[in-house]
């Protein structure tokens, strides 16, 4: 009788323990992966504001051009002309007022700064349309610009500004409101939809903007408003979206003191000087920006060899690393966890590496090429986003906006310089021995971080309890 009652415990015993172990088992897989982060009220409004967003910074340039082609560029005038003066007030923003920016979002509400930032930058763009139709009214020119394309200038000056203060502010709110071990999946899921963005809103940029025009026309609005109006709204509703986003930030979470510029620029620097993960993260992001930066003006010379397609379709390899970038960063959101940011970071540097050493010899081939470059774009998603995890998880709160704006500078930079050197680069050296050279500085970057992360005393992993 005691054996058997002895029995039944144990068989009871074992029962426990495997449902136990099927709860911890379910409980593990729900918190891995997007799941969470799909569940976070508060990041999916984030989001959805991200996505409006971003969705009409793509087509910012692609109205901007269309308003130069239909109302400025004579006939068979190169449009370059009038398109390079618009990308330069486009950049000088970020190179001027990335870093000022993240020192005011350190003390301002954040939720304060999407919203504000997105209403002006729709209102501004409204604004166009009245402008443009009162200028051409007064047929005046300053120097040798009409005045209606000095004042696209002006607000493409100001839009270009305003986003300097978004994009820190946005990386910051980020940590807030999602938990610590679920950042990678957020910041996986952020990049999916930016890179998805990129390919759709310079894909369907154009259409939607005749569309939305003709639409315009029908209705009998004034200035020939409607593709203004497409891309204003898209910030507006951005705007309005975050005005729902709780971050419940707390006072303590801003910095109490008045701005002192260049002294919290200065702090900002010294932070990244004293935290080595941090700053190497950064270090890490502006090498892969450099590298897209890069490969943009060498596509083209890419193109040009390719004997299945022109020069001008350049956009298609650069689509496909789009492509491989979404990708990976699905699949990194959804069991990246299980490793290290480092091992990560190690893996997609090498990846990038042999990519680029690959795409040296694809010149002849348009399939290699390809290949190539979607696999390049995967692998740079694994250097990517757990580099901007790092700097979300390890920076305190009172220093994320200093640090999102140096590193919203460096972006910047790091953008804008290799669009001059890659060219002069290929036309010295040649195309190949320029991929071989980027190559060493990702697989350098790749390096230093995985040694570091295995001297230093900071688990880059580490989650809070």
């Amino acid at each position: 009788m005691r054996l058997s009652e002895s029995n039944q415990k144990n068989e009871e015993t074992v029962t426990q323990i495997a449902e136990n172990s099927y709860q911890y088992s379910s409980e593990s897989n729900a918190n891995r992966g997007f799941i969470p982060v799909l569940k976070n009220k508060r990041f999916l409004t984030l989001w959805s504001g991200q996505i409006f967003s971003q969705l009409a910074d793509k087509i910012y340039l692609v109205l901007m051009i269309a308003i130069v082609s239909s109302q400025f560029q004579a006939p068979n005038q190169p449009i370059g002309r009038w398109v390079s003066p618009i990308m330069v007030a486009f950049t000088i923003p970020a190179v001027l007022f990335g870093s000022l920016a993240g020192v005011y979002v350190d003390r301002w509400s954040k939720k304060a700064v999407l919203v504000i930032s997105n209403l002006l930058r729709g209102i501004l763009v409204l604004l166009l349309p009245p402008l443009l139709w009162l200028a051409q009214e007064q047929n005046y020119n300053l120097g040798q610009l009409p005045l209606g394309f000095v004042l696209m200038l002006g607000i493409t000056f100001l839009v270009s500004t305003l986003t300097q203060f978004f994009a820190p502010a946005e990386q910051a709110v980020i940590p807030l409101i999602v938990k610590r071990d679920h950042l990678l999946a957020a910041n996986s899921l952020y990049t999916t939809t930016m890179m998805a963005l990129l390919i759709v809103g310079f894909a369907v940029g154009e259409p939607l903007l005749a569309v939305t025009e003709t639409l315009a026309q029908h209705l009998g609005l004034p200035w020939q408003i409607g593709k203004e109006l497409l891309v204003g709204s898209a910030y507006a509703i951005a705007g309005i979206l975050l005005i729902a986003l709780k971050t419940e930030e707390k006072q303590q979470d801003l910095s109490p003191e008045s701005p002192h510029v260049f002294q919290d620029i200065w702090d900002g620097i010294k932070y990244l000087g004293k935290n080595s993960r941090v700053r190497n993260a950064l270090v890490q992001l502006v090498i892969l920006f450099s590298v897209f930066a890069a490969l943009a003006v060498l596509a083209v010379s890419m193109a040009d060899k390719i004997p299945q397609i022109e020069a001008a379709q350049f956009g298609i390899l650069l689509a496909s690393a789009g492509v491989g970038m979404a990708t990976s960063a699905a699949i990194l959101g959804h069991g990246g966890q299980k490793f290290t940011h480092a091992q990560l970071s190690l893996v997609g540097s090498f990846g990038v590496a042999i990519c680029l050493v690959g795409l040296s010899w694809s010149t002849q081939n348009l399939w290699l090429a390809l290949i190539m470059t979607t696999l390049l774009g995967g692998f740079a998603a694994l250097v990517g986003i757990p580099m901007q995890t790092t700097i979300q998880s390890e920076t305190p709160s009172d220093m994320r906006g200093k640090v999102f704006g140096l590193q919203n500078n460096a972006v910047n930079i790091a953008l804008s310089l290799p669009l001059v050197l890659a060219a002069e680069a290929e036309a010295r050296f040649g195309l190949e021995s320029v991929f071989f050279g980027l190559a060493a500085l990702a697989l350098v970057g790749g390096v230093l971080t995985w040694y570091i992360s295995h001297t230093g005393k900071i688990n880059l992993n580490k989650v809070d309890e």
